[in-house]
């Protein structure tokens, strides 16, 4: 294998050597050892057992994502000169430089109109605050969380917002894995991972389909190059062909390192970008067909299997090819391999959920799993590879625009209120309803609304007809410079993590609720969300009956939580027996269906239309410098790509359109256009094309799953055109 393809390595362990002496080597080491939950993706580690264990005792459990997460935290405060530019000055830094600098350590406030943020005190801005959202009616605002933030700020958010009356409350998992969640409740009747991080360490077969963790989840490469090194194989599904899934030099392995890197993928199947149902019917016609089957499994445990095979002997390999862009051979090959295992796991990410069809393309992995029961089983299940930290436990805890009826009824019980039952506005209607000049007020709870939406422009304007925003952050970003149109808006420096007054927990993609110390001190200004967020409710509640004053000691928050939201008992002393846990009933090692029936489903869904008529279909992609929308360096190590404004494309598509790397284009979609990218290549289907997220929002339309109402961000229909210089 030529060495040019192999991820990871020396240079990443020397990237964050570099990264961490930039910073200050006592103060990262400080940080990434302390008992904290990491800051970066939802693979998890840290906690109690410390800042570099995972929940098995793995030491070190670290990437570079840590240390990359760590070091805008340690930044000093955004030099007090830089409020004196106007904010349109501001608006033109990348995303990588408001990132850099510094840290947020004063409030700011933008007067309705004004062109400068002005720096307030906190009695100040608290009141400005109070008195804006007074004057607003509810139905006529939305909350909007990241998943950096904890389960005690995400329960005082969802429920403030309630208490005030509105339902108007979301997370940015309505454009990640919410078709995820749809997807599973609808075939398995729980929304989450049904296995724990020990199941990887017993898989002989591991899939791993639209993801890239070698960028994105560096730690679960580990757990790959294990399942490679014990005899098993790892099938990667991926139009792309990406460096790190090939071939990955593990930086905590010697023998890795020595051997210029260890084989991850035993298989690699690149269908066209939106080919990806088309491809699982193969997989799945080619299992059929060959018998290999668990038919005890299906039939006692599953309902709709004999319409799923009707509708897979009705859909020819002819269509199936076409569709997928993917052979006959290589669907049977799959097949074939995936009926060697006899314990496998299938994880995903958002290149499978961010389709019109992304609970379709779920169902049908986990249709593949159900076939051969490989769901309800140690070593066994389901893994959605989720982003943010803990945007898994945002979404547990209630910040979201529908609670189960149980939870409402355990909520009103609790607090002694009556909250209204009518459906909230998931993130996408509330930037339609934004769009519609008809919200006047947004509490945006960490992230970058702005870059995390597709059609930037109309992102743009949408935002910029808001009467009111509060955003609380660590650090500013295109959401606090950009799109503000002539509304007002105050900015409020938080803690990060580390750095909370008191202990808070995060739940991992596994499952897993970890306590996070916090306790570092870094700026003297800034205060926890929840904090402010009572702060908040004081002024704005005065007659509510919530003691929200209570909810200062975070340990009244995690009592409340276990006393309203299922599962989550064992949170109520968890900073007394520092006990981390699993949340009751969504680990499936038997095969125990939380549907109606008790039975797992098999859906049958059409595949969907993926011919552009020629326009080459646009999928875009994270790079190994950035976590979500945050940009931490601009270069690409893996795919040798030197800046972000850029398009990457295969042989056949240079050579299509007479093309060679360095050439400027200008791409055209029928929401917008990007002039002057550079252009790149990399292995990638004929027909596709592959850009950065969130440069290439310009291009993306606001076309959405119409069940999880999650964006299409990977299948664009574009052209390409001249660059006009």
């Amino acid at each position: 294998m030529p060495r040019e393809t192999v991820g990871g390595g020396l240079k990443k362990v020397l990237y964050t050597l570099r990264t961490a002496q930039r910073i200050g080597l006592a103060r990262t080491g400080k940080a990434l050892r302390s008992n904290n939950a990491c800051k970066a993706c939802a693979y998890g580690m840290g906690g109690q057992a410390g800042g570099m264990t995972n929940e098995l005792g793995e030491f070190p459990s670290v990437c570079n994502k840590s240390v990359q997460a760590q070091s805008t935290d340690i930044q000093p405060a955004i030099p007090e000169a830089v409020f004196g530019h106007p904010i349109v000055e501001l608006a033109e830094l990348s995303p990588h430089e408001l990132e850099h600098l510094g840290r947020l350590a004063t409030p700011l406030h933008r007067a309705p109109g004004a062109n400068h943020y002005q720096p307030v005190d906190w009695d100040t801005a608290l009141e400005i605050a109070a008195t804006r959202l007074r004057a607003t009616d509810p139905a006529r605002a939305f909350f909007y969380s990241s998943g950096r933030s904890s389960n005690e700020a995400g329960f005082v958010f969802q429920l403030l917002a309630r208490a005030w009356g509105t339902n108007n409350v979301n997370n940015c998992s309505y454009y990640c894995h919410q078709a995820t969640s749809v997807a599973l409740g609808a075939t398995i009747g729980t929304g989450t991972a049904t296995v724990e991080l020990a199941d990887l360490d017993g898989a002989d077969t591991i899939f791993v389909i639209g993801a890239n963790p070698a960028s994105n989840h560096p730690r679960f490469i580990h757990k790959l190059m294990a399942c490679r090194d014990r005899g098993g194989q790892v099938i990667v599904i991926n139009p792309a062909r990406e460096r790190g899934l090939v071939r990955f030099a593990v930086p905590k392995s010697a023998r890795s390192l020595l051997k210029g890197g260890s084989d991850i993928a035993s298989t690699y199947v690149q269908p066209r970008v939106g080919g990806d149902l088309a491809l699982f019917k193969g997989v799945a016609k080619g299992l059929v067909e060959s018998g290999n089957l668990d038919t005890d499994f299906i039939d006692e445990h599953t309902q709709g299997f004999e319409a799923f095979v009707d509708d897979l002997v009705r859909t020819d390999w002819a269509t199936i090819t076409a569709a997928s862009g993917v052979t006959e051979a290589e669907c049977r090959e799959v097949a074939a391999a995936y009926a060697r295992s006899t314990s496998t796991v299938f994880a995903w990410g958002m290149g499978m959920t961010h389709h019109e069809n992304g609970c379709d393309n779920i169902e049908y992995i986990a249709a593949l799993a159900l076939l051969r029961g490989m769901i309800g089983r140690p070593h066994a299940g389901l893994l959605p590879l989720r982003g943010h930290s803990n945007v898994q436990g945002i979404g547990t805890i209630g910040v979201k625009p529908v609670l189960a009826e149980d939870v409402f009824q355990k909520l009103e019980a609790a607090f002694g209120i009556t909250l209204s039952r009518e459906t909230g506005w998931d993130t996408m209607a509330a930037m339609q309803a934004a769009a519609a000049g008809d919200v006047d007020g947004a509490i945006l709870m960490g992230g970058n609304l702005l870059a995390a939406n597709p059609n930037t422009a109309w992102a743009e304007d949408a935002l910029g007809r808001i009467g009111f925003r509060l955003a609380l952050t660590t650090t500013l970003n295109q959401s606090h410079v950009a799109g503000l149109g002539d509304g007002e808006v105050l900015v409020l420096p938080v803690s990060a993590r580390d750095e909370e007054w008191q202990p808070t927990t995060q739940e991992s993609m596994f499952n897993f609720v970890r306590l996070s110390d916090g306790g570092i001190i870094r700026h003297a200004s800034v205060r926890p969300e929840v904090t402010i967020l009572v702060d908040l409710a004081t002024k704005l509640l005065p007659e509510c009956p919530i003691d929200f004053e209570a909810f200062r000691q975070h340990q009244r928050i995690r009592e409340a939580i276990a006393d309203t939201v299922p599962g989550m008992d064992a949170l109520a002393d968890i900073d007394v027996a520092r006990r981390e846990f699993h949340i009751e009933q969504r680990l499936m090692h038997t095969p125990t269906f939380r549907t109606a029936t008790g039975r797992a489903t098999f859906q049958v869904r059409a595949l969907p239309d993926v011919d552009h008529g020629g326009r080459l279909s646009l999928t875009t992609v994270r790079s190994e410098g950035q976590f979500n929308s945050i940009i931490y360096e601009a270069r690409d190590a893996y795919r040798g790509t030197d800046d972000r404004w850029c398009v990457m494309l295969g042989d056949a598509e240079l050579e299509r359109h007479a093309l060679t790397p360095g050439d400027t284009v200008t791409l055209v979609s029928d929401h917008g256009r990007m002039p002057d990218v550079t252009v790149y290549r990399h292995d990638l289907p004929e027909g596709c094309a592959m850009a950065y997220y969130p440069e290439a929002n310009v291009l993306t339309g606001t076309a959405v799953d119409p069940r999880s109402k999650t964006p299409a961000f990977k299948h664009t229909a574009i052209s390409i055109e001249a660059s006009a210089g």
